[in-house]
């Protein structure tokens, strides 16, 4: 009798948390992103240089080992990147980005998500990578259209001139 009981008891509880599951598996349902609105994301990696590179004259090379002669010489220090984005005349981001690593010498990195109504919007990027108190090293100004639940996505890649809208 007592194991009759023992037995109909889990069945009860295992019935009870396969509903549990069963609901919460289905409601309240989540939505990701609300289907009225864009989404601007910001996805940075980029280490501004302390002080530019400089090439080693005949004289500094020979006085080195042959293993350690490198015409190029570059500091490992790096300064933090200033990043602005601004939409519409309001600010959508500003920040101080420091270097990362354990010594400073590593790439400043920031990523961001900005929800923002559809429509027409101007758009402008600013970026500092220099020791500079005022001005901006790179910059871009965008007219952009979004539409409902279109992501659009913001890069920077000096190499190619600075920020990239996809």
């Amino acid at each position: 009798m007592f194991k009759a009981l023992s037995y109909l008891g889990q069945a009860a509880v295992y019935s009870a948390l396969a509903a549990l599951l069963g609901y919460f598996s289905d409601s309240p349902a989540y939505v990701h992103f609300p289907a009225d609105e864009a989404l601007i994301k910001l996805s940075l990696i980029h280490g501004g240089r302390k002080e530019s590179c400089r090439t080693r004259t005949p004289e500094e090379l020979e006085r080195l080992a042959p293993n350690m002669r490198r015409a190029v010489v570059c500091s490992r220090e790096r300064l933090p990147v200033v990043v602005e984005l601004t939409l519409d005349g309001h600010d959508l981001y500003r920040a101080v980005l420091p270097p990362t690593g354990l010594f400073g010498d590593g790439p400043s990195q920031a990523y961001a998500r900005f929800p923002v109504a559809p429509g027409p919007h101007e758009l402008e990027m600013k970026l500092r990578d220099t020791a500079r108190i005022e001005g901006w090293d790179y910059g871009r100004e965008e007219d952009i259209d979004l539409k409902p639940l279109q992501n659009l996505a913001i890069d920077f890649r000096a190499e190619t001139g600075g920020f990239l809208i996809k």
